[in-house]
């Protein structure tokens, strides 16, 4: 599987909805950027995101973003002894 952008928008949206448990949704889908959207539709096509109704996170979704958040942890640098 390689990485290519548009697989890269869809880590980055789902990253930032993840993070951010007061993003609308909705709002950030229908925010005119196409690349944020599409790759929105991409998530709700896979069924990790729902776009209908309370739009969030699907049940697969978190998982995904449960999954997607660990290996950020694993994969970033250890922080500094103080």
């Amino acid at each position: 599987m390689q990485l290519d952008p548009e697989l890269i928008d869809e880590l980055s949206l789902l990253r930032r909805i993840s993070q951010d448990s007061s993003l609308d949704v909705a709002d950030l889908c229908s925010s005119g950027d196409p690349g944020v959207s599409a790759a929105a539709e991409r998530l709700a096509q896979k069924g990790i995101l729902s776009l209908t109704g309370d739009a969030g996170l699907t049940e697969s979704g978190i998982e995904a973003a449960d999954h997607m958040n660990r290996l950020f942890n694993l994969l970033s640098p250890p922080l500094e002894p103080i």
